[in-house]
């Protein structure tokens, strides 16, 4: 007989092969009697204790595997009897149990582990009370040799600080391998990463470009231009705030002629109330500029922004030239100006 231990059961659906392996022998010098060969099976487990309390016994059985060659009876005894104690105290105060359960398989699968079996309680004490028998029992059990070392491992470190100093980032950790790794399969990871957020980025006011300088709002004598910009996005967490939107800067043409500049104002004036008794609901009259006639002015365009600072404007197309024009006075004119200037 040769025999051979199981290491490890990698799948517990697929039976182990056998562990034990018989062939016949024939020594020398034996009798005729000793020459017979029996070839037995392993004993069945035992019986159930014949009594449920006090001392009782049990049996277990075997078979004949291989009957001798030269034709002889089997002399090996196929049934084993012997005692068996199930609750050892009888009295009215004792408890009966079942016989002990067949040990569980060894905690480990190489080296030293553990292994435990169980009973059963059939019936309490009769005098009602608690049960003080054992129902379960633990010992220790050695399997083969381990030759493997498992993966050993150094705990994980500190996560990292996050990647960014503010906004979404990311952060790491890491642990190392303490054992070789010729020795052992390891397939553990050796570093994380996680995601990580700190409070967002300022973000700073940004503008437009400024526009062109409109035309000086006076023909004569002293008057000013303005160039405006908008808020094409509005500063966020503390970023650094908008600027002024509108641009002013004085301007001057040419002289005024003596008496001009009343004159002009005594015309616009008189545009005025001609403006409101106006029935036609006309948006503006006629404006005389020297040598040429003009249209009324346009109505104002739409803002182009809602708040936060946008620009208007409107038109004067020139109606009729005359000769004695100057370049410099007749001409298509515009007018810009600021609008909704408040915050947004």
């Amino acid at each position: 007989m040769r025999q051979r231990m199981l290491k490890a059961q990698l799948d517990l659906s697929v039976p182990c092969p056998h562990t034990q392996d018989f062939e016949p022998c024939m020594g020398p010098g034996c009798s005729d009697e000793d020459a017979s060969t029996c070839m037995m099976s392993e004993w069945i487990t035992w019986s159930p204790c014949s009594v449920s309390c006090g001392t009782g016994a049990r049996s277990r059985e075997r078979y004949v595997k291989q009957f001798p060659d030269d034709g002889s009876v089997c002399t090996l005894p196929t049934e084993e009897t012997e005692n068996c104690v199930v609750n050892e105290d009888c009295s009215p105060g004792s408890c009966l149990v079942t016989e002990w359960g067949e040990w569980d398989v060894c905690s480990a699968t190489c080296g030293l582990g553990m292994k435990r079996r169980e009973r059963m309680v059939k019936m309490p004490p009769a005098d009602g009370s608690i049960c003080g028998a054992e129902v379960l029992e633990v010992e220790k059990c050695m399997m083969p040799e381990c030759h493997t070392i498992p993966c050993l491992l150094t705990p994980w470190s500190e996560w990292s600080d996050c990647s960014v100093t503010c906004g979404k980032g990311l952060r790491t950790r890491q642990r190392m391998l303490k054992s070789p790794v010729e020795l052992g399969d390891c397939t553990e990871e050796l570093e994380q990463v996680e995601k990580c957020m700190l409070p967002e980025c300022p973000i700073d006011c940004v503008m437009s470009d400024w526009t062109e300088w409109s035309e000086c709002n006076k023909s004569c004598g002293k008057g000013h231009t303005i160039r405006t910009r908008i808020v094409t996005m509005e500063p966020q967490f503390g970023g650094d705030p908008c600027t002024e939107t509108i641009h002013r800067k004085k301007c001057k043409i040419r002289k005024c002629s003596r008496g001009q500049g009343n004159s002009d104002e005594k015309r616009q004036h008189k545009e005025q109330r001609e403006k409101r008794r106006s029935k036609q609901g006309r948006v503006e009259g006629a404006s005389e500029h020297p040598g040429c006639r003009m249209r009324p002015w346009s109505s104002w365009t739409e803002c182009t922004k809602l708040c936060g600072g946008g620009i208007q404007e409107r038109l004067m197309i020139v109606k009729q030239k005359f000769k004695t024009a100057q370049l410099s006075s007749c001409k298509d004119r515009k007018e810009i100006r600021a609008c909704n200037v408040h915050p947004c």
